[in-house]
């Protein structure tokens, strides 16, 4: 390789040149259509599919508090073991398909050979390390509050009520965790981003306009919530409030997994933040004052660090030289 060679090598690693290699409007379709796969596989059959009792008499209420019902013996709620079991093969199977579908777009899109396809196919699904361990930790560093909150209920690792076993190492710890973050990472930003590349969008235009599906894709949780409350117009009323929200942080969620996995290159930094935020839950402030009322200004200024130093450490410890989405200056 002369030093020419090497240096177009550096500026461009994917070695794609040239107009756009897809229409922006098979970029969109492509990005419902993988969407449409990872949820629809979860209705695909009996398995997946979750049953509820066609009459709920709407006994969800305790002292004026809407409160989820008890299971009946014939439904199928989407924590039952075998429920689980068939959702993460079929999410899994769905990853698998779409991942297929990138490989053989750029595969008909360029003109390569096998092991070239499946090389640039494996760079924009993000399957490398990542040249750092940095970007692992912007997440946890945003989170400095809710993280001393965890520690005040003593629920940190190797703390008092740190709980591995009933928490992770289980079914539901498995598709909460590991298994859920991961897939949906591969299809909402690895798959969805990858046509919007080939289509020549801006990295900014895609942090702001792919996590959309990533959000939408969660509005199907609206009719478990409806059927779990007792199928009641509270119940309806709180599927949509939980829905709307559910949309509005997932939605912020995927700026923030988009931004790490575009700058780094990597699968791992956005499916590491993804399990770390799972893991943490929505950040209560307000519940934690009220908790733990003598340490209020200590949570509001860990809180604020936390957000500081996240404003800081995300340009900083993303850059990522030969990142083909995001190309260092």
């Amino acid at each position: 390789m002369t030093l020419l060679d090497y240096t177009k090598a550096l500026l461009n690693p994917t070695g794609l040149t040239g107009p756009p290699l897809l229409p922006i409007s098979i970029a969109h379709v492509l990005a419902l259509s993988f969407a449409a796969i990872y949820v629809g596989s979860l209705y695909v059959s009996n398995h997946t599919r979750l049953s509820f009792a066609t009459y709920v008499d709407g006994k969800g209420v305790s002292a004026g508090v809407l409160q989820e019902r008890e299971r009946k013996a014939n439904e199928r709620w989407r924590d039952d073991p075998d429920v689980i079991r068939a959702r993460l093969i079929a999410v899994s199977m769905a990853s698998l398909t779409c991942c297929t579908a990138v490989e053989a777009i750029i595969a008909t899109s360029t003109n390569r050979t096998v092991l070239e396809v499946l090389n640039l196919t494996r760079k924009y699904l993000g399957f490398t390390l990542g040249s750092s361990f940095l970007p692992h930790l912007i997440t946890p560093i945003l989170f400095l509050g809710p993280l001393y909150a965890t520690y005040l209920q003593q629920t940190l690792p190797f703390q008092k009520f740190w709980f591995p076993k009933q928490k992770f190492l289980n079914l539901i710890g498995l598709r909460t965790y590991t298994l859920g973050p991961l897939t949906e990472e591969i299809v909402f930003r690895a798959c969805v981003l990858a046509p919007y590349h080939l289509a020549g969008c801006s990295p900014t235009k895609m942090v702001f306009l792919t996590p959309l599906s990533f959000g939408l894709a969660h509005a199907h949780h609206a009719w478990t919530r409806i059927n779990r409350y007792g199928r009641t117009r509270q119940a309806a009323l709180k599927a949509v409030l939980g829905s709307t929200f559910q949309l509005i942080y997932t939605t912020l969620f995927g700026f923030h997994a988009a931004y790490l996995f575009l700058r780094t290159g990597s699968l791992l930094p956005a499916f590491s933040a993804h399990a770390f935020c799972n893991i943490m839950g929505f950040p209560e402030v307000a519940y934690e004052i009220r908790t733990w009322p003598h340490r209020k200004y200590l949570i509001i200024l860990l809180y604020l660090l936390g957000i500081a130093g996240y404003v800081y450490t995300l340009p900083r410890w993303t850059e990522t030289p030969r990142s083909i989405f995001w190309p260092s200056t």
